[in-house]
């Protein structure tokens, strides 16, 4: 029953063939722009909060409600909306790149991205030495560049055609 046609319809679910996936070291890049501008951003309105003793505070656990907005759920919603309206991070602008949904190709919806934020979070948060190491470790060998976050939600990251 397979035939050659049925090749070519496979290859139709994917992003675009013109499109080239991001590895990972661009993507470690990309990440680390981002870093760099939350740090702008989170290390001045922690210590406006908190003075100049926060780092004391928040070795002595007295941050941690605080750091929790600041430090994680206002950047989720931040890169949430960067990914939604931008198809990407600053970082992932910079190095004219965009996340894609892995079957067609088209800007992912907002159920696809909130699902790669929360699976990333968990990667990231929960697990980061272990799960989450594998997980974005991942995209070094599989064929389209995916993390386990890119898997679970069906996206991928494509450069700008």
């Amino acid at each position: 029953m397979e035939s050659s046609s049925s090749g070519s319809a496979e290859a139709q679910p994917h992003a675009p063939a013109a499109s080239e996936y991001v590895g990972f070291w661009k993507r470690l890049v990309a990440a680390l722009i981002d870093v760099m501008i939350l740090l702008v951003i989170i290390v001045p309105v922690e210590f406006a909060i908190f003075g100049t003793d926060y780092v004391d505070r928040a070795m002595a656990g007295e941050t941690m409600a605080v750091d929790f907005w600041v430090q994680f759920a206002l950047p989720l919603v931040a890169v949430l909306l960067f990914w939604r309206y931008r198809k990407g991070t600053p970082g992932l602008i910079a190095i004219d790149a965009r996340i894609a949904d892995a079957k067609t190709g088209a800007p992912a919806t907002t159920g696809k991205l909130l699902l790669r934020a929360l699976v990333l979070a968990l990667l990231l948060i929960l697990s980061p030495f272990i799960v989450g190491l594998i997980g974005l470790v991942w995209m070094v060998f599989d064929k389209r560049k995916q993390g386990l976050h890119d898997k679970a939600a069906g996206t991928v990251v494509v450069y700008n055609d």
